[in-house]
Parts: structure tokens; sequence; C-alpha cells
């Protein structure tokens, strides 16, 4: 009787860790002020948008991360000011460790400064990344 209670507990913790992924997952979460960070050109290896830059930290391992990258090419086809850039996260390693990057699919949204604005973790949402985008730009989501 007491495996049934063990196998019952550990179905409970799977369904509530879960539900609190799905809830979760994707959403634009507002970076805090204090700690906003740059990332300058020379860093990412790419010029920052005039508008705004969208950076995916991604493996190639990663499902998810190629339907983000999908999303986010489409995203930015239809505004020049936003830019998109892929970087694989096993290879740049510092950039992981100095903006915290846990899991794949991560994007960072940076402001035109470089400044990190919003972070999306796991496979991104298109009507928050247009929420998102368009506090960053001052512009009406599309």
């Amino acid at each position: 009787m007491t495996g049934l209670w063990i196998v019952l507990a550990a179905v409970g913790v799977a369904v509530a860790f879960g539900g609190y992924r799905y809830v979760t997952d994707g959403r634009a979460k507002r970076e805090r002020p204090s700690r906003q960070r740059q990332l300058r050109a020379d860093q990412l290896g790419a010029d920052l948008g005039t508008g705004a830059t969208l950076v995916q930290f991604s493996a190639p391992v990663c499902g998810p991360c190629r339907t983000t990258h999908r999303l986010l090419e489409t995203l930015t086809a239809d505004d020049p000011t936003v830019i998109h850039v892929d970087i694989d996260a096993e290879t740049r390693l510092d950039l992981v460790s100095e903006f915290g990057i846990t899991r794949t699919p991560t994007v960072l949204l940076l402001d035109r400064d470089g400044t990190v604005r919003h972070r999306i973790v796991g496979p991104a949402r298109r009507p928050d990344v247009l929420d998102a985008l368009g506090q960053v730009t001052g512009s009406a989501a599309a």
C-alpha cells in the first residue's frame, strides 16, 4: 500500500510541475531594472537592430528552438528595424553564464541600445513576442 501512495505522490508532483511549465513557458517577462544588462554588438557578433534585437539562445538538438527560430524569423521579416540573432548556447558559454541562460530556447529582447528589456524562456508565443516588441519599440503589435 505504501508503494501506491508513493506512485500517486510522484504523479501529483509531475502533474503540478507540468501545469506550472505550461502556464509560464514562452511568456515574455520584463527584466527588472536591477537585472538589466547590456549586450554589445561586438559580443553578439552582429549589428543591433535600430528598433529592437531578438537574441535567441538555442541548441542543435532542441526541437522547440527550431519552432521559436521560425516564429522570430517571420516576425523580423515584417519589420526591418528588428533583428533576430540565433546563438548556439554550446559555443557561447560566456554569454550563457553572463546572462543566466538555464534552458533553451531562451530569447532576450534588447532595445536599440542593447539593454535586455524582456526575457522569454521556453517556446516563444507569438502574442507575447508582439506585445513585448510593441513595448520596446513603441509601436502597436500587429
